[in-house]
Parts: structure tokens; sequence; C-alpha cells
């Protein structure tokens, strides 16, 4: 093999040096004992010459994971292209500096004399009046440098949320176990939870602060506490803007909700932490309960077990839907900015967060359980669940008891939350195998149906008997699921004969992203309600105009605008619950349902054809090859238009999608993956009787596959 030039060995010894480097510097700021072990322990293999430790560095510090429309998602460990506290760490101050900035507020740190009253517990004092909605962490000095005392061999990455509150207030000998809601227990509303602070502190938060958005404190931080926080932080600022935190049960999701929460309180917000572990469902409510600026959510949803993710959602006319451009970029650049300053322990922190109240969660509770009350066909119901060792079970069951549905048969070994998933390689419930044990239950228990959420409950997934299937159970698609509540959203919207409007008056409408089941536009037209298709993702399905029921082919649907403005697992399963124990009422079942639907709109039939590619280039040329030279038929249908939404079309943002109608009024949908390497192809067709659309469907697949071939796939 030809030796390398002297300038190229140059190069790359220039690239292993500034790898290093990185690392170095990162590993001076890791607050986390566990990832700047793994680190240490990487760099000095690969100053040792091990050739596997540089590549593994390079792969962490050659990039960093970017922020954007879906915020951050990636595998746990060290580095800037890693999910972990470092990471969190500075895109929580760049999301602070980003809600400052849009309520008008200088950046941390300047122009800080005229914020001192602010600052002033004692100018600043009210009667603290009990509140209906949260409590008050602990606020006083910072522990010590985390980094610092993390050499000496302490890491707080496995320790709970309240449980590291609790160790704050004793390290400065406080009571604080009613405030902080140790080890699960909330404080008593109705005796204020104040029984613990010092007799003699003076309330200390804004009067301004209390709204008809934000309520007031259950209880206030000290004086004394907030005072010895230090001049850099500006505390609790008037009419401060609110940022909510939630957390799921994956792996370090509440360390990375704890140190967002004290980075948004160190910027002067008005942070609030859910009070526990909650499906994400319930921090996109809770961000419009309590008017706030801005929502953090710590999920990666359905994503590999090694996986974690920070989910933004935005209020005010973003009115809880997750962000979208050109939000994306702005808070992306306030990261960036904070990650070239290079060192977070600079980053101000502080202990006065609030906790949420059990009532967020009683409140979103009743509004789902108002979905769909049980109906009298609900009594004997026998149906299977699983959370699939996620977080949403606890929820549901309140949920279910109050809207007066029987228990499911539970798949115990996947109940309750494990951020191992022991169970299942892969927790999502459209991967193969994922229901395995729900199948397996629901036969024994000789279940009418089953319902799994996916880890953080914002996905339904839904299964009935089918003795054409193998082991006798069959999960329905996510475009059949959807079809089924469209369905039940267009005869509620128009129930009373009125001409459908929705909650904020405006012509109803049913919405679904552009690769998801053209049937939804049948059901719109056929209750006379507007409908619209939008570019993949909630954030945009969430959006449309007049909605009152969207969803997206992977399984995600959002039935209750009103209240949560983003996909909800959780009240999508009461709203199936409620169209099933309808259906047994009349003496007829979901696969009934399947067949009703067919024959009032249509047999609708959809599949996906995708390629997985090492070389994402390949996906480029695929695209640019396909818009240079236009098919003109898949399989045995020509093709009778072509649509690039690149040139923006039906009032969408501009996207890489092509968008091919066929003469016999099938559609073909080509668009890159937005988180995977693949190249998928989203194929929809409808046919006479669900026979007729198997197989009109199956040769539109083998003709989506040779399309793919001709076109270098």
């Amino acid at each position: 093999m030809q030796e390398p030039a002297p300038d190229e060995v140059s190069t790359g010894a220039d690239a292993a040096a500034d790898v290093l480097a990185r690392a170095h510097a990162w590993l001076a700021q890791d607050p986390d004992g566990e990832t700047r072990a793994e680190l240490r322990a990487l760099i000095e293999a690969a100053e040792s010459g091990n050739p596997a430790a540089v590549e593994d560095l390079e792969d962490r510090f050659s990039a960093r994971l970017a922020f954007g429309t879906a915020g951050l998602r990636g595998a746990l460990g060290a580095g800037s292209n890693r999910m972990n506290r470092v990471l969190v760490a500075q895109a929580a101050a760049g999301l602070a500096a980003y809600v400052r900035e849009q309520a008008g507020l200088p950046p941390v740190g300047v122009e800080a004399g005229s914020h001192e009253d602010d600052a002033d517990p004692a100018t600043a004092a009210h009667d603290g009046a009990p509140d209906d909605g949260v409590a008050v962490a602990p606020a006083g000095d910072e522990p010590a440098d985390d980094a610092a005392s993390a050499e000496d061999g302490g890491s707080d990455v496995e320790e709970p949320v309240e449980t590291d509150a609790q160790a704050a207030g004793d390290a400065r000998g406080e009571d604080h176990d009613a405030e902080a809601g140790v080890d699960g227990e909330e404080p008593d509303a109705e005796e204020g939870g104040g029984d613990s602070h010092d007799a003699g502190a003076a309330a200390s938060v804004p009067d301004q602060l209390a709204g008809p958005s934000a309520p007031e404190l259950t209880e206030t931080p000290s004086a004394d506490a907030l005072e010895a926080e230090g001049p850099e932080v500006p505390g609790i600022l008037d009419d401060a803007p609110i940022v909510v935190i939630g957390y799921d049960g994956r792996r370090n999701s509440d360390v990375f909700a704890r140190d967002s929460a004290e980075i948004f309180a160190g910027a002067g917000l008005r942070a609030i932490l859910m009070p526990r572990l909650l499906p994400t469902p319930v921090l996109a409510f809770a961000v419009r309960h309590f008017g706030a600026a801005a929502g953090v959510m710590v999920t990666a949803s359905h994503n590999p077990p090694d996986d974690n993710g920070y989910k933004v959602y935005l209020g005010g006319d973003d009115d809880g839907s997750q962000i979208v451009a050109p939000a994306d970029a702005e808070i992306a650049a306030h990261i960036a900015r904070v990650a070239e300053a290079g060192d977070i322990s600079t980053v101000p922190r502080s202990l006065g967060f609030e906790l949420a109240t059990e009532s967020v969660v009683d409140e979103y509770v009743a509004a789902t359980a108002a979905v769909a009350p049980a109906p009298a066909g609900a009594e004997g119901l026998t149906w299977v669940y699983t959370a699939m060792h996620g977080v949403g079970w606890e929820t549901l069951s309140r949920i279910l008891e109050t809207a007066g549905y029987p228990a499911p048969v539970p798949v115990a070994a996947q109940l309750e939350p494990d951020g191992a998933f022991p169970t299942v390689a892969f927790p999502n419930p459209e991967e193969p195998g994922a229901m395995d044990l729900a199948f397996e239950a629901a036969r024994e228990a000789g279940a009418e149906l089953v319902i799994a959420n996916d880890p953080d409950a914002d996905r339904l997934a839904v299964a009935l008997p089918d003795e054409s299937a193998e082991g006798g159970w069959r999960r329905l698609t996510g475009n059949e699921i959807g079809l089924l509540l469209g369905w039940r959203a267009g005869r509620l919207a128009t129930a009373d004969g009125a001409a459908p409007a929705s909650a904020d008056g405006t012509g109803a409408s049913l919405a679904c992203s552009l690769v998801s089941s053209p049937g939804l536009e049948a059901v719109a037209q056929h209750y006379g309600l507007d409908f619209h298709a939008t570019l993949t993702g909630f954030k945009w399905i969430s959006r449309a105009p007049g909605i009152v029921f969207g969803f997206e082919e992977a399984l995600g649907y959002l039935v209750n605008p009103g209240t949560v403005r983003d996909k909800d697992g959780v009240s999508a399963a009461v709203a199936m619950l409620g169209m099933v124990a309808e259906a047994r009422g009349r003496g007829a079942t979901l696969a009934d349902l399947l067949t009703e639907f067919d024959e009032q709109f249509g047999a609708f039939a959809s599949d996906q054809v995708s390629i997985r590619v090492e070389d994402v280039s390949q996906i480029a040329r695929i695209m640019a090859a396909l818009r240079e030279r236009h098919p003109s038929s898949v399989g045995d249908v020509a093709v009778d238009r072509i649509e690039d939404l690149l040139d923006g079309v039906d009032d969408l943002p501009p996207g890489d999608v092509l968008r091919l109608w066929l003469a016999d009024g099938s559609r073909v949908i080509v668009r890159p993956s937005g988180t995977e390497p693949k190249l998928k192809l989203y194929l929809d067709v409808r046919g006479e009787s669900r026979e007729d659309a198997a197989a009109r469907i199956a040769a539109l697949a083998d003709g989506a596959r040779a399309l793919l071939a001709e076109y270098g796939g």
C-alpha cells in the first residue's frame, strides 16, 4: 500500500491531537463520575496508541448531536456526539437564553445591576398562599463544584431527583422533605406544606408571579437560602417566564431533568419540575396548564435502550406544540454559544426551582377520562395492556378507573418502568417481537383486543384476534388505527347537526402527515370537515388550523387537541376503548369496525418499502436522479403526475419529498428518513374491497422495489 504523503501524515496527526484536546477539555468540565471514568479510560488508551480507542474518540468528538425540531437524541455516553450531562447542560443554558431573549430580557450577567431588586428577597415578599399546582424545591447554596467533587470519586448519576433535593437540603441543615416531595410523597396542599421550613424565613417570590396562567407557589424559598446563592445568580425575576421539565424512566432521565431545572432557575426563569417520572403527554399538557413559555421532556420515546433525548415545546403562540423553524435554529445558536464558552461549571445554577404537585396530573387524568367515558358495552370487556417497560401504566390505570373501564390483563413483566428494557431488544411496538408477550397474555386470557403504549406513552398500538395471522393475533397498522379514530372524530364533530367548529372557533378539521393514509381525507369530506395534510411530525400536525383530530402512520394520534397539542398514546387508548365498547354494546367487534369503515369510505391499504444505506450520500443521489428523470410508471401502473415538495405544494413548507400520483388513484411518496440512514417509499391504494386493496398494494410494493433498483437503490 502506498505510504501517505508527509502532509497527510501531519494532517492525520493534527486531527488526532485535536480530538484528544477536545476530549481533555470535555473531561475537565464533566460533572458525571461514570462518563468521566469512561472518557478517561478512552483517552489513556488512545494516547497509548490503541487504534480502536482513537476511532471511538473520533466518533464521540468529531461532531456533536444536532439540535433540531426533534430536540436532541442520541446514545448515552461521554462526548459531544452522545447524550450526557455536559451536553444537556449546554442545551438547557441555550434554551434558557432563548426564553429570556423571547421575553425581552437581557442575557444572564448583562445589566445585572438593573435586576438586583429581583434577587433581593426582602423586596419581594408576599403572603405565600397555598396554590393549586406547584410546590417549591429547596433553594440555597450551590453544592460543591460537581466536577471537583466527582474527581474524588463522587457521582450522583444514579440518584433519583427527590433524593438529590433532599441531600441538598440536608447539607444546609434544613428539613425540606415536605417541600421537595422526597420518596414520591407530595406536601399536603391544604396545610401549605410549610411546617418544615424555618419559622422566621420570609417569603421571597414576587406577587407578579401569581397570575391566571401561573399559580401561586405553595411555599417560597427562604430569604436566607436565596441570598446565599450569590450575586452571579439573578434569582427569580418579576413575571419570570415559566419552563416546565418532565422526564420518563430511561437511564439518566431524572438526572438530566434535575440539571435542567437548576440551570433554568439559575437563569432567573421560573422552573417547574414535574413531580416524578410521567408520560410525555402529561408534560405537553403541563406546558399549557401552567401557561409556560417552554417545556422540556427528557425521553428517547421508543428508541433503543441506550438512547436518551431532550424534546422541547413552546407556549404562547405555539400553544404547547413542539418546536419548528425558526425556533429550532435560534435555540441551536444559543446552545452553540454556550458550548463554545467551553466550561459548563460557569453556567449559573440555582436550587430555587419548583416541583409541580399532583394536581397537574389530576387535571390531566380528569381531562383524558372525559375523552370517552365508558359506555354500557364496556362491562366485562377482556383486554390486555403493556407499557413496554415505560411510564404509561400508572397514569392510564387512574384514567381507566375514573372513566369506568374494566382493568386490563397486564403484561406484568413489562408493566413497570425499567430503562434496561429487559424483555425487548427495541422498545417499539412496531418492531417484530416487541408485542410477543402481550399476544401470549391475550391468548391465555381469551382477550378481545390488545393495547400497548411505547415507553413514554405518546404512541398507541392495537392488536386484534386474527386466525390468519401467525400466533392468532395481528397488530393493526398505524393507518388503520388512525382511520378508525378519525371516523370517531368526524362523528363527534358533527353530532349535534350544527356547522362543525373547532375549539378555537375555526372550521373543524382532520389532519394527518402527508405520508399517512389518504383515507382520512375521505372521512373529512364525508362529514363536511376541512382536511389538512402536513409535513411529517406532530410539530406540524398539531398546528393544522381548526384541528379536532390528527394522526401519523407511525402510531401517533392526537384525539384531544383542546388538552394536549401533541401525540398522546394515553388519550388515544381511551378513545379506542370507547369505540370498541360502543361496538361491543351492539354486538360488534373491532374487526367488524374495520369492515364497517371499508363499506362506508372505501378499502384503503398502505405499505412501506425502504432501503438502509451505509453512505447517506446514496440517498441524495437517488432523490436527484428521480427529480432529473421522472419515472413514467411504478410497476404496471402509469404515473399520472409528480409533485416535488422542494418547490412548495399545497401551502406546505418546502421539504425533500416527491409525491407520485398514479393513473389508478394510487400514491407513492418518496422521502429520506429524518432519523435513520434510510430512504422510504410510502404506498397507498384504494380498492373495491379489502381483498382488492390487498392485491393492489402487493403489486405496488413490487413496483416500488423495482423502481428503487432502477434508480440506484
